[in-house]
């Protein structure tokens, strides 16, 4: 049971300090950042309690800002101050050790010892077992549309302590300073604050209700769901027919232009993957298996391009290590989809572009000559080489330089490629 007692418990108050500090994070309107955090406790020992448990406590203006999306739109976040954020993790400690047990099996966004993986893997098994109709639901603009009085609503049934739904209150009605201009929102939940994705999950699980008590098979992550069927037909009368429920039950909005309702073979993307049928040796049966979707491997190119400008600014070891953690990060991610053959292209496309950075470097001719010979090209096909108009991406790609910075090469100047992960024994599906 949540009271507003269980929340301000010293070792709750503790968890949620040390979530704090490991999150780190941009400081909020105060300039206060999260190692002057303790600090200020140790001076303010019951300042915060004291303000909560009167009923005093009024969060402050979270900080607005914005984060580009792939579609080239902006998402807004909202940063709390540092004060803020733990008295919100205090709460989402709470909140999520009361729902936990009462969340569908069906969810894995936000939710301890569940993971992307696990949701990539349970839309797997639905399409094993005949589920290959899937409807691609997207809330429009769900953080910002949540409906404080609905999700209020469905968190009383729970909380009978009504100083805690009060609290939580005050979070929502949180003021938003956004360039200077402070305004108070009337629906919405911040991203950016520890406890906007254990209310979403709240207020989500009541669809997650619904969609279990019609027997449906649905995987959702955070506001990302897929609804999955037997036949095109019985999709479209599932989306007919939830949609009500979405729109005029928990009030939020479907973005008809971006739900679908197809195959999944039909370029469906789900938390960045794609799905393909596809024949394993020796074996005579074709079953589906995940792959990376076309999206997040451009998304990844973009990256790399982005870290391996010809002209190497940030000089060649914060290269080489940011490149490493980008490849790293990419894969741990998307190790369920990653295949031979797209390792290769991915090498390759890489190689290329460090190729040209090392082109580019070699500014003078008479370095570029210089450079040729050192590598073991001949000094005729040096000259000829280091004298070329090409353009830099063409000499990357040509056969002098790829003899000349061989793969191995390459790798001797310590470069980490994706099949250094690939072939680590790291992969596995």
């Amino acid at each position: 049971m949540i009271t507003l007692e269980s929340i301000l418990e010293k070792d709750n108050l503790n968890k949620a300090f040390r979530q704090v500090e490991s999150n780190k994070g941009t400081a909020g309107i105060d300039d206060m950042t999260v190692d002057e955090l303790e600090p200020w406790i140790r001076t303010h020992p019951h300042e915060l309690t004291n303000r909560i448990q009167s009923g005093k406590y009024r969060q402050h203006p979270v900080m607005r800002v914005y984060i580009p999306k792939d579609n080239g739109e902006k998402r807004p976040l909202g940063i709390p101050r540092v004060i803020d954020r733990l008295v919100q993790q205090a709460v989402a400690q709470e909140l999520s050790r009361e729902f936990e047990p009462i969340f569908s099996d069906n969810s894995y966004g936000f939710r301890p010892n569940r993971s992307a993986h696990d949701a990539i893997r349970k839309v797997i098994a639905n399409a094993n077992d005949g589920y290959e109709y899937v409807i691609d639901l997207d809330l429009a603009k769900f953080f910002d549309t949540v409906n404080h009085s609905k999700l209020l609503q469905v968190l009383s049934e729970t909380i009978k302590d009504g100083r805690v739904i009060s609290l939580i209150h005050k979070f929502l009605r949180a003021k938003i300073m956004d360039e200077g201009k402070v305004t108070t929102p009337t629906i919405g939940t911040p991203q950016g604050g520890p406890v906007s994705p254990v209310l979403a999950n709240i207020l989500l699980n009541e669809l997650d209700k619904e969609l279990d008590k019609r027997g449906h098979h649905f995987v959702r992550y955070a506001d990302d769901m897929m609804i999955m069927c037997k036949s095109q037909r019985a999709a479209q009368r599932t989306y007919e027919s939830i949609t009500k429920f979405i729109e005029k039950k928990l009030f939020l909005n479907i973005n008809k232009d971006k739900t679908k309702i197809c195959h999944l073979s039909e370029d469906v993307k789900f938390l960045g993957y794609t799905f393909i049928k596809r024949q394993l040796k020796n074996d005579e049966t074709t079953k589906w298996h995940a792959s990376v979707h076309r999206k997040s491997l451009a998304k990844l190119k973009v990256k790399i391009k982005e870290l391996t400008d010809r002209r190497c600014p940030k000089g060649w070891s914060t290269t080489k290590t940011e490149l490493n953690t980008v490849l790293r990060g990419w894969f741990n991610y998307f190790r369920l989809g990653i295949r031979k053959s797209l390792v290769t292209t991915i090498d390759g496309w890489t190689r290329r572009r460090i190729r040209q950075m090392y082109w580019k470097t070699w500014k003078k001719i008479s370095t570029r000559i210089k450079e040729l010979e050192k590598l073991g090209i001949n000094k005729d096909k040096a000259y000829q080489w280091g004298n070329s108009s090409k353009s830099y991406w063409r000499i990357a790609g040509s056969f002098i330089l790829c003899r000349a910075l061989t793969n191995k090469a390459i790798k001797e100047k310590g470069w980490s490629l994706l099949s250094d992960l690939f072939y680590d024994g790291i992969y596995s599906c």
